[in-house]
């Protein structure tokens, strides 16, 4: 199927369909009909990319993502974005929305990650102190088509892969063995009983074992350091400080600020209400938790690179003088997904987040929730600010490090959207053969050159004035 325009999507008010009425298909009578969606949209037919006449300028989209952001912090966020191309696409989640919208899809829907490139999958510590390894953003996470995250994410390793200068061989190895892993481990996943499906995870003692000798002394040595870390005996003593007798945060602008004096009064107030209203949207055990700790100051922070110019604020609660609690209060809008795949069923954006969060990850920050800002005018997701989180570090990635570390994100991303959608129909569509997975590393290695071109307009329209951009720290 070939599209050169947006498609816009009309959404069903779930991902996954319902069957507690009718007995559901077999698990053979749904592959079928998956395969029969290659006669609608050949496999083939997904390695198609071109930049059209009609494409809608990128600067454009950008500028637009910039409304409601914070003014004097987005020459930060164009600031990160021109440093290279990588960081280009990873802040350029609204200029890939629109791109594949214009692309052949199957028409199945799963919860959808929206932003899914190598550097939103990580390490994070379940409530149960154990560390397991899945996607961690979901800022732009909506009910979308299942191709849409998988194309951006293999993009994204072509990108990454010219970024640290491998080999075209080596950037293309590592987006193949991405979309390898996630069709075989659909298959897998279209075979397992339903609550198996859901319980399954990805341990971070399996991610070390999975990789070559060297990177498995290097990530080791990561998880025991984090796993070593407390919040009172690092993240206190780094993030605030006792020099005006009560904890408070410290200030390092550009990156860390307070608001002004007049406004902090305020902004103090408005907060205890926002917390009353995010307590709320918190299981009862954990409002017991939260209600041992005292608001004690309130900081904005600057996060990430597409997030950059978002209201996103960082908490201090103590609980008792050696007892602290770092609250990341972020910004939540409408998904970058949602001109194309239809509003979100949750009328807060906060909810949206948090509710896609849950249903993509095995266990979730025992902190995450949602609240409204009335001074600040948005609507924003609640989660602990570190909470022994790694993510990989590119850099350092050799070519069989990058190839592995797909393989990874693709099977991670697979059960991601096994747990919304139809498995079965997807890997029946998806079918044994190799047919797909050299048709999205032909259009990752097409789509990576876009970014590059994109980049490269970004810098002109940057020397032309059309954006204003800061030094980066």
């Amino acid at each position: 199927m070939k599209s050169t325009t947006p498609q816009k999507l009309q959404p069903p008010p779930r991902a996954v369909t319902h069957y507690l009425e009718n007995k559901p298909p077999s698990t053979d009578e749904r592959r079928a009909a998956g395969k029969v969606l290659r006669d609608k949209v050949p496999r083939e037919s997904h390695a198609e990319w071109k930049e059209s006449a009609d494409r809608p300028d990128p600067i454009e989209i950008l500028i637009a993502s910039n409304a409601g952001r914070l003014p004097d912090l987005v020459p930060i966020r164009h600031g990160r974005m021109l440093t290279s191309p990588f960081a280009f696409l990873r802040g350029s989640a609204a200029v890939m929305a629109s791109d594949l919208s214009r692309t052949p899809y199957t028409g199945l829907r799963v919860q959808a990650c929206g932003d899914c490139h190598l550097m939103n999958f990580g390490a994070f510590a379940t409530p149960e102190r154990q560390m397991n390894f899945s996607i961690n953003d979901f800022d732009e996470t909506l009910p979308a088509p299942w191709e849409w995250d998988l194309k951006r994410l293999a993009a994204s390793f072509v990108v990454a892969g010219r970024y640290i200068d491998l080999d075209e061989d080596d950037a293309l190895a590592a987006a193949r063995s991405t979309v390898r892993s996630y069709r075989r481990s659909m298959t897998r996943y279209a075979e397992m009983h339903a609550f198996d499906l859901w319980y399954d995870h990805v341990d971070v003692e399996q991610v070390i074992a999975s990789l070559p000798r060297a990177a498995q002394k290097r990530l080791s040595a990561r998880v025991q350091k984090a796993r070593a870390r407390s919040v009172v005996e690092h993240d206190f003593p780094k993030l605030a400080d006792r020099s005006e007798g009560e904890p408070r945060i410290r200030h390092s602008p550009p990156l860390i600020f307070h608001l002004s004096k007049h406004q902090r009064k305020d902004a103090h107030k408005s907060f205890l209400y926002a917390l009353q209203m995010y307590r709320g949207t918190l299981d009862e055990h954990y409002r017991v938790l939260l209600d041992r700790f005292r608001l004690c100051d309130l900081a904005i922070k600057v996060v990430g690179v597409g997030s950059v110019g978002t209201m996103c604020m960082v908490a201090l609660l103590m609980a008792a003088d050696d007892d602290p609690l770092f609250l990341q209060i972020k910004q939540a809008n409408a998904s970058v997904l949602e001109p194309y795949a239809g509003k979100s069923a949750y009328p807060h954006h906060g909810q949206r987040v948090v509710m896609g969060q849950r249903l993509m990850q095995s266990a979730s920050d025992m902190m995450l929730g949602w609240t409204d800002g009335k001074i600040f005018g948005h609507q924003f997701y609640v989660r602990q600010l570190r909470d022994m989180k790694l993510s990989a570090i590119m850099e350092t990635m050799e070519p069989e490090t990058l190839r592995v570390y797909g393989k990874l994100c693709g099977s991670t991303l697979a059960w991601a959207h096994a747990r919304s959608g139809d498995a079965a129909m997807i890997s029946g569509y998806l079918g044994k053969s190799d047919v797909f997975d050299r048709a999205i590393v032909k259009f990752a290695a097409a789509y990576a050159d876009q970014s590059e071109r994109d980049h490269r307009r970004m810098r002109k329209a940057a020397r032309a004035g059309r954006l204003e951009v800061a030094e980066i720290e």
